[in-house]
């Protein structure tokens, strides 16, 4: 209390530490959001082009491929598509993951703590893992002496230049834009993962550091 020049008394509330610490935990939680929406924005990206590049490449090899009866092979007879397949899988899987992933944090479910932890945990657990099972697999086909895959024939025969699909230079490309954003989202999808695991041990401290609402509280008056 303290008298000012006009000599009325003004009351000042005193300064409630829980009030201090749990606005501190509230400007970590808004800072760590904010960069785990953008690397989610990021992460989406990433899965739609791998998914793009890849479904086009697999849609090209299923448009080109003729059997052995016209004798006219563009495709070696020992192929495997499945690398393909699995960085289209990884891809959707990832592209989808991260939807839900940003929809959830805009929606009014973010005010429910338990609810938005899940989200947040799941989404990211669920892209890495898709984009690790579709990189262990494409490389263990890939690494093959036998058997050809899209990139290494579109590859080898990139130079060839064919006035009609497949357009085997497109289409490497394609394959190896679709295999080095898989290699950059494992670390992304890590990264939004640990970012997402931090932030739920933030919002349950700041739900314990919350300060009670106080009955009576005085106010400044004059």
């Amino acid at each position: 209390m303290s008298f000012d020049n006009k000599g009325s008394i003004t009351t000042y509330t005193e300064v409630d530490p829980h009030d201090v610490q749990h606005q501190n935990h509230m400007k970590k939680i808004r800072l760590i959001d904010g960069v785990r929406i953008g690397l989610t924005g990021l992460a989406l990206l990433c899965g739609l082009t791998v998914l793009g590049t890849s479904a086009n490449t697999l849609a090209v090899y299923n448009t080109t491929h003729l059997s052995s009866d016209f004798h006219l092979p563009l495709w070696p007879d020992r192929f495997n598509v499945r690398p393909t397949v699995a960085l289209v899988v990884g891809g959707t899987l990832v592209a989808i993951a991260n939807i839900v992933s940003l929809l959830f944090s805009k929606t009014r479910l973010r005010n429910q703590v338990s609810i938005h932890s899940s989200v947040a945990l799941a989404a990211p657990f669920v892209g890495f893992t898709a984009v690790m099972i579709s990189m262990i697999f494409f490389y263990v086909v890939n690494a093959s002496t036998t058997d050809n895959t899209l990139q290494s024939w579109s590859c080898l025969w990139g130079s060839a230049v064919l006035s009609a699909k497949p357009h085997f230079g497109s289409l490497c490309n394609e394959s190896q834009t679709a295999l080095y954003l898989s290699i950059v989202l494992v670390p992304v999808e890590l990264t939004i993962l640990t970012l997402a695991g931090y932030q739920s041990i933030l919002e349950r401290k700041s739900i314990s550091a919350r300060p009670l609402p106080k009955s009576g509280s005085p106010v400044p008056s004059s």
